[in-house]
């Protein structure tokens, strides 16, 4: 996994540029136009794509060498170290699996690396989707020492992240995320600010829930429709034409019935995003009947190799309990 970067913080040299990579000069105005981003999967691809087309200069950390290439590949710039690129940028947008990963990056850098003077006022931009209690408090732990940290989690696969039509549910001071206007609409233009530092994570966890739970309720109504003797193509059709229809239906449907799984968002993510769910439920005395059948599909999912398929395959697994 490659947020695992405990030990190598205190070792990177902020000074090292890659081989065949020009990180060019740090003027003021380069830096404010260079966007640091940590993690180069699916949504850090995407994201990348969209601060490109807004004429943001992107540079990207990843421990992953061929998620390194493809970013490269994509016309970027990369880096050796999340020092070298703390030391380029003002703003560092992490889009990692889970909060260890954004806790491991940002108690790093306050604590264990010499950054230039400059790095007061460092802007962190958290796209994962993760826990709001420790989001919180790293938060605050943050502002205390001059870094500042915005909750930008998004609502919709890396497709819709590249193509703008993903919602930023943000979290954090007002102000702060005012200050960050012309790089949040280059992610997005659709953004909603629902509170403080952990409020992001809070609502991306309550709006997953429900598409987690739609996907799934899709997958299982084609699996019957078949057994009834409705191709899967004829029921997705009656899906989008009633009342039925969800945007799980209008993204995932065509997947379904295709049975093309490539990832725009994985099993094993959304796995992970359940978890939280229920935990945060638990610790506030709810019940979550349907998202612990839900858990349950997906554990057996990744059992059975699916973990890293998009989140449409759910219906192999639904398939596979007829």
């Amino acid at each position: 996994m490659w947020w695992c970067l405990g030990a190598q913080l205190i070792a990177m040299n902020p000074t090292d540029t890659p081989a065949g990579t020009s990180m060019g000069a740090s003027t003021e105005a380069s830096i404010g136009m260079s966007v640091g981003i940590v993690g180069l999967g699916l949504v850090g691809q995407a994201l990348a794509q969209r601060l490109q087309m807004a004429g943001f200069r992107c540079i990207g950390f990843d421990l992953r060498p061929e998620a390194i290439t493809l970013f490269a590949t994509a016309g970027h710039a990369t880096a050796q170290s999340l020092a070298e690129i703390a030391a380029t940028a003002h703003t560092l947008v992490l889009a990692v699996f889970d909060t260890a990963g954004v806790l491991q990056i940002a108690e790093g850098l306050d604590a264990r690396l010499s950054l230039p003077s400059r790095a007061t006022g460092l802007t962190l931009i958290d796209c994962s989707t993760g826990d709001p209690d420790q989001l919180a408090a790293l938060a605050a732990r943050l502002q205390a020492r001059g870094i500042h940290f915005i909750e930008a989690p998004l609502s919709g696969s890396s497709t819709q992240i590249a193509q703008g039509e993903a919602t930023l549910l943000l979290g954090g001071d007002a102000a702060t995320i005012a200050a960050q206007t012309r790089l949040l609409d280059a992610l997005s233009t659709r953004r909603i600010h629902v509170g403080g530092a952990g409020m992001g994570a809070r609502a991306k966890l309550a709006t997953n829930l429900v598409l987690g739970l739609n996907r799934a309720a899709l997958a299982e109504g084609m699996v019957f429709a078949e057994t009834q003797g409705i191709a899967p193509a004829t029921f997705l059709q009656l899906v989008l034409h009633t009342p039925a229809r969800s945007g799980a239906a209008e993204a995932k449907g065509q997947m379904m019935v295709d049975g093309e799984f490539s990832p725009q968002s994985r099993i094993r993510q959304h796995l992970k995003d359940v978890g939280l769910m229920i935990s945060a439920a638990s610790s506030a005395g709810q019940k979550l009947p349907l998202s612990e059948a839900h858990a349950a599909l997906m554990r057996a999912a990744v059992a059975a190799g699916d973990g890293d398929l998009d989140n449409a395959a759910i219906i192999r697994q639904i398939q596979r309990e007829k």
